[in-house]
């Protein structure tokens, strides 16, 4: 499941880099129930919105991503 890989990344580098859902989802301009979702597996991140967490998060969108799909 592409989507639980995304999310578990996602939400280590979110905690790594000290952001709360709710102050990361501010920032990207969507709920934390749909941060949540994401997070969780449930919804897969689209393109525009995995670029803009990796900015906010001052990560690549290549660290962010699970490293099977760096290849």
């Amino acid at each position: 499941m592409e989507a639980e890989k995304w999310g578990r990344r996602i939400r280590a580098f979110r905690k790594l880099k000290g952001f709360t859902q709710e102050r990361l989802a501010k920032e990207l301009g969507i709920s934390v129930s749909i941060l949540g979702e994401i997070e969780r597996g449930n919804r897969f991140p689209s393109e525009q919105l995995i670029q803009q967490i990796a900015e906010r998060l001052n990560i690549s969108v290549k660290e962010l991503a699970p490293p099977q799909l760096e290849e």
